[in-house]
């Protein structure tokens, strides 16, 4: 190689001699010539400089106005956010229906209609399913039903008399369905008359008005089928759905909402919603309060401590589940702790209050400011003030009301001051282990851009790999701006039950926890995703469940924020010399080779090391098949847990025998 660069640059440097005697050579003809030329011409204007040929003219005839309905198609992540195919909770199939709900909650807000009706047929076809919304609320008025699905910026909800705490104050969400929907209906019902409009990909097909034969309540029906052209073999999930619903109904006590005739009610709100999440894991009976409606707007709180490690907040703004918090969120914190130190008198510090602690914060305003379209974190900070002042007498008050839940959390606050104490002994032990390792974290590739770094660290992602072999796969092929990898040893300790100083006492978790950032918390994670990259066999299964246990034990939040996925890599290849397919189960295998033919050759990936970084690139690519790991309810974690990975109990040596006996046969 080092000949090859040699002789290049000595063909340049040959290069730049001749053109320059080429140049000189130019040069004396073209004085000859203009000596000869009469002195007129030397007053003819320069040429302008050409642009290299290939190079696209950049002029007026460049310069494009897009319609509001083809900016929402071209540009669909800034009005959706992540397209997907349903099988995560904030694809944009399930913001679609999202927004379409949103305004049956809006109308219900304002004391109109307390039943929303969704159905979806051919929920499990990929690419056609048709979702419908009924709300019973006042129906949009029948002469604008056009506009109101269609026009950017028309709505009644810029209005205070007629919308007061709405979710969807831009204007833009039913449109943003019509226009990425291949068929999109939406018919209003107002005093025994009816309006209808039909559209296609956002342009009006079909619409008229009439009055109805039949007595119908007021409301509006909106259908829609997702454009397959956008939303790329789109399946619905119905357990994500079921969960909104849910969600629905603990922010709207008295609301009821059907999804394909299973209903959806609360009586308590917030109450209902973290006692269904916590379950009996609770130290003390749940807190509650729901403010009255203010000037500044209404809130909710409900609260209490569990013997799990970290913190779990569920925070919403108008209905609308705010995954990233907030200044509403983080202002509750901060009324929290005051709250508790006001009551007890004593200066307890921030981290023995909050371990453990679970809570669910809504707050209901006129004019929520979110930081992007897809309305994950509030940024309104006028109302800190007022929210830190409301938890603060809100939590004051109940501790007051309730001595025996008073006494248990000044307990469990004592008891985190110990455990902390205890800990902070162990990490300055492990810190200095951990200065004599090196200053670079072992077995750590990072990459460029992380979390910290706004836009450019969306996409940071750092694979937990098994050993060094399938982490070379990966090493070699990553996109290094956004891609990191930690490789483990092998299988990492099974922290089940352990106390949190287990991790500074173990080398292999201390490093992994200090490349993740979270050491202090969770909101110092340096990566948006944290893809578990192990082999498809049993020894990588458990791999997998041991992680899943740290995270789940530790580091709760990173699992119920979104932050954890599961790597799916092929298990298959079949190829012909013309063709080579990749296949992540028996059935691809199959359904490839028969299209191959008999000649087709199969192989059998065992792990991760024996794919070649030439093809493990295509794998961590854009078309990288991530699973996210969820939990439905926290209160599932600590059995789950017991169960997989506790002490043997008889119960899971009876699962083991049955599941293997039904595998035999």
């Amino acid at each position: 190689m080092a000949v090859k660069k040699h002789s290049a640059k000595a063909g340049a440097k040959a290069g730049v001699k001749k053109n320059s005697a080429k140049a000189k050579s130019g040069a004396a003809k073209h004085a000859a010539k203009a000596k000869a030329r009469p002195t007129a011409a030397a007053a003819k204007p320069i040429e302008e400089k050409r642009a290299p040929k290939g190079t696209p003219v950049y002029d007026e005839s460049k310069i494009k106005t897009l319609s509001s309905l083809e900016h929402i198609r071209l540009r669909t992540g800034m009005y959706i956010g992540r397209l997907g195919d349903g099988s995560n909770p904030d694809d944009g199939i399930y913001v679609l229906l999202k927004e379409v709900i949103d305004n049956g909650v809006d109308e219900f807000i304002m004391g109109n209609g307390k039943l929303i009706d969704v159905s979806i047929k051919d929920i499990g076809k990929p690419g056609a399913a048709t979702v419908k919304v009924r709300d019973f609320g006042r129906g949009i008025p029948l002469g604008k039903l056009v506009e109101c699905v269609s026009v950017i910026n028309t709505g009644a909800k810029y209005n205070d008399d007629v919308f007061q705490f709405s979710v969807g104050l831009n204007g833009v969400g039913t449109k943003a369905v019509n226009a990425l929907s291949v068929h999109f209906r939406v018919v209003a019902v107002r005093n025994g008359e009816f309006a209808e409009a039909i559209f296609e990909r956002g342009k009006l097909k079909s619409n008229r008005k009439g009055k109805l034969k039949e007595k119908i309540k007021d409301g509006t029906l909106v259908e829609f089928t997702p454009d397959p052209e956008i939303f790329k073999d789109y399946v619905f999930n119905a357990e994500f759905i079921e969960k909104r619903m849910q969600n629905y109904a603990y922010l709207n006590a008295s609301l009821t909402l059907a999804f394909n005739g299973k209903k959806f009610v609360s009586t308590r709100g917030l109450y209902d919603l973290l006692r269904e999440e916590t379950g009996d894991d609770c130290l003390y009976p749940l807190g509650y309060y729901k403010g009255e409606h203010s000037p500044n707007g209404q809130l909710e709180i409900a609260f209490t401590h569990t013997n799990n490690y970290g913190e779990e907040y569920f925070s919403f703004v108008n209905g609308q589940f705010t995954s990233d918090g907030g200044t509403h969120l983080s202002a509750f914190k901060e009324g929290f702790l005051k709250g508790i130190q006001t009551y007890f008198k004593k200066d307890y510090r921030s981290e023995d209050v909050r371990e453990g602690t679970t809570a669910a914060v809504a707050i209901k305003l006129k004019s929520p400011v979110f930081e992007s379209q897809t309305k994950n974190k509030l940024g309104n900070s006028d109302i800190r003030a007022w929210v830190v002042q409301e938890v603060r007498n809100a939590v004051e008050d109940w501790l007051h009301k309730n001595a025996e839940a008073s006494r248990k959390l000044e307990q469990k606050i004592i008891a985190n001051e110990s455990l902390r104490t205890e800990l902070n002994a162990v990490k300055k032990e492990a810190r200095e282990a951990a200065k004599k390792i090196a200053l670079k974290i072992p077995k750590l590739k990072d990459c460029k851009y992380h979390l910290e770094d706004g836009k450019d660290g969306e996409e940071s992602t750092i694979f937990i790999t098994e050993g060094d072999s399938a982490a070379g796969s990966i090493v070699s092929s990553r996109d290094v701006m956004t891609q990191a990898i930690f490789a483990l040893r092998g299988k990492v300790e099974n922290v089940y039950g352990k106390k949190r100083a287990a991790i500074y006492k173990n080398e292999e978790l201390f490093n992994m926890m200090m490349a993740l950032g979270i050491e202090q918390d969770v909101e110092g994670l340096r990566y948006n995703r944290i893809v578990i990259a192990t082999d498809a066999d049993f020894d990588g299964f458990h791999i997998r469940n041991l992680l899943l246990t740290f995270f789940l034990s530790y580091f709760e939040e990173l699992v119920t924020a979104g932050h954890v996925f599961i790597l799916e890599t092929p298990l298959f290849r079949v190829r012909t010399k013309k063709e080579t397919r990749y296949c992540y189960n028996e059935k691809e295998r199959d359904e490839a080779a028969a299209a191959l033919g008999s000649q087709s050759e199969i192989t059998r990936f065992k792990g991760l090391g024996e794919i070649s970084p030439k093809e493990f690139g295509q794998f961590i690519g854009e078309d990288m098949r991530l699973v996210p790991v969820s939990v439905n309810t926290l209160k599932q974690v600590p059995q789950v847990l017991t169960f997989y990975m506790g002490k043997n109990t008889p119960e899971r040596r009876d699962y083991i025998m049955k599941n293997l006996i039904e595998d035999a046969g």
